[in-house]
């Protein structure tokens, strides 16, 4: 039914060994499964396919529109919409005209005999004279256009055009926080904790010349997007410092979006100045069979079409999509509407696949061969920047203060990688440099005194709180928190009991700062010895 997949740029041979191996051992399977029913398989109930169409109505409507559909699919000057409505305009005389013959006939049935002997013509001219409507061969591509640059503004733009198949694509840059957290059960099925890669499909209704609300999500946009995303993955670099999106709008369909995304998102990516490691192109094959008069599931001749139509894919028997490098394979999906398909004709397809995509590559290297070396002017820049443990309070501030005050003041966005390392993102060189300003500041020298591990120091209480105080140890040092626990050597369940005031003088003994947040640790039980009378409890007797 189908075969769909991606891998890490696998290389052709490779890929047409694995496809060998795996028809292989499904044989096994099947020989399993078959000695499985003669075991214990039970009498299948008869299957009453539904009456098709009338013969005597099918040869009359093919007498009479024979003629007239084989003129417009021979019409090379029609394009999609054209096409469609030529062969809609026939159809409506065929019901018209049939209306007085057959009274007794509704016309849905009129229709789909029309319908039939349109799809046998379409496919006997392929069959036959190797003639496709749009007037290519077997193996030609439509005409391709590709521009970047679209947008000044944006990070990264790029629109591909084959035949009436029109894609915009546009990347936009944004700090590692934006990335993607997922479920725990696609972290256990795909093994993948963030995705910073995000690739967004949209197919709205004018693509196709239709009217609709625009925006729906629905298993086209899933499914086309997933493929796509699969067939770009692979040349994304890895450990990149930004959050890639893409979006892939489709202006135009006639036939392979999906692959269309793929070479215009290979486009926007290049030249948002991400460093691709090979342009990635995708084409689709289709497939038009004619089977043998003794045995129906038995395929006497065949034709393998490159690039294929709209048109193509409704009334053929495949939907071969696959995208690549030069080098290699990186995501596939073929829909077959065949009850079985010969391994030769794959691997055919496979070949066919991988030489349109080559000559696709080719024709994206003239408009940008490479990713560009430096970003636009208006995107974003990204630098890491290392804080001691010892200064990381000072630079974060209390409850995050200071990290919020960049972010509202510049616009940059600060993402940890561990505990002394984070990561800088702005969205121009602008708003960095006014970022390192304030980071400057808040990490000035003289702004806080070096405080001796294990002295004792003479702090000022300025808050009381339920569980602890806060105490002033210097006027340059953020408040330090003291918990109830560190007040004395009896169990405190909250301050007052000890009699402390705010403003009231104490002296706390420092142990320097927690390795993991960089607080500082103060402590004032032990400069308090227990009392007599507990001592004495707490001696062994004897």
């Amino acid at each position: 039914m189908m075969l769909e997949g991606s891998a890490e740029n696998i290389l052709q041979q490779d890929f047409l060994k694995a496809i060998k191996e795996g028809v292989k051992e499904t044989q096994n399977i099947i020989r399993e499964i078959q000695n499985l029913q003669k075991i214990y398989g039970q009498p299948k109930r008869e299957f009453i396919p539904a009456a098709g169409c009338d013969q005597e109505i099918s040869e009359a409507v093919k007498s009479v529109a024979e003629t007239r559909i084989k003129e417009v699919l021979e019409d090379v000057t029609h394009d999609k919409i054209s096409r469609d409505r030529a062969l809609f305009d026939i159809k409506s005389d065929m019901k018209e005209m049939f209306k007085e013959s057959y009274p007794d006939t509704e016309s849905y049935k009129i229709a789909d005999c029309y319908d039939a002997v349109v799809k046998d013509v379409f496919r006997t001219l392929i069959l036959d004279n190797e003639k496709r409507c749009d007037g290519r061969g077997l193996t030609n591509l439509r005409d391709i256009k590709c521009s970047v640059d679209m947008f000044k503004t944006l990070h990264g733009s790029a629109l591909f055009q084959r035949g009436q198949t029109q894609v915009l694509c546009t990347v936009t840059l944004d700090s590692l926080q934006s990335a993607l957290r997922l479920d725990p059960m696609s972290i256990l099925t795909g093994d993948l904790k963030e995705k910073n890669f995000m690739l967004h499909y949209e197919f709205p209704p004018y693509a196709t010349n239709e009217t609709g609300k625009p925006g729906g999500v629905g298993r086209r946009e899933i499914g086309h997007g997933a493929l796509a995303e699969k067939g770009l993955r692979p040349i994304i670099p890895t450990n990149y410092p930004f959050t890639i999106r893409l979006t892939s709008e489709v202006l135009e369909s006639n036939g392979s979006s999906s692959m269309a995304s793929v070479c215009g998102g290979s486009l926007a990516l290049m030249d948002a100045g991400v460093p691709v490691s090979e342009t990635a192109a995708g084409v689709a094959i289709g497939l038009v069979t004619r089977p043998s008069p003794e045995n129906p599931n038995e395929i006497q001749d065949y034709k393998i079409l490159t690039d294929l139509l709209g048109i193509e894919d409704y009334m053929g028997d495949m939907d071969f999509k696959l995208a690549g490098t030069r080098k290699g394979i990186t995501a596939i999906q073929a829909d077959i509407k065949l009850s079985g398909l010969p391994l030769k004709i794959v691997v055919e397809a496979v070949l066919q696949a991988i030489e349109a995509k080559s000559y696709i590559i080719g024709i994206m290297n003239n408009t940008i061969p490479r990713s560009r070396s430096e970003r636009k002017e208006w995107g974003p820049v990204t630098e890491k920047l290392n804080i001691p443990i010892a200064k990381r309070s000072r630079f974060i501030g209390i409850g995050g203060y200071n990290l919020r005050k960049l972010t509202n003041d510049t616009g940059v966005q600060v993402t940890t990688i561990d505990e002394s390392n984070f990561q800088i993102y702005a969205p121009n060189n602008e708003a960095m440099a006014e970022a390192k300003e304030m980071i400057e500041e808040f990490l000035k020298d003289d702004r806080e005194p070096e405080l001796e591990f294990g002295a004792i120091y003479t702090g000022t209480i300025t808050e009381i709180r339920e569980t602890g105080l806060m105490v002033q140890l210097h006027p340059n040092l953020q408040p330090v928190y003291l918990h109830n626990s560190q007040l004395d050597q009896r169990k405190i369940n909250h301050p007052s009991v000890l009699g402390f005031e705010v403003g009231q003088e104490i002296q706390v003994k420092y142990f320097g700062r927690d390795p993991t947040n960089g607080k500082i640790r103060i402590s004032r039980k032990v400069l308090h010895s227990i009392p007599t009378s507990i001592m004495k409890n707490l001696a062994p007797k004897g």
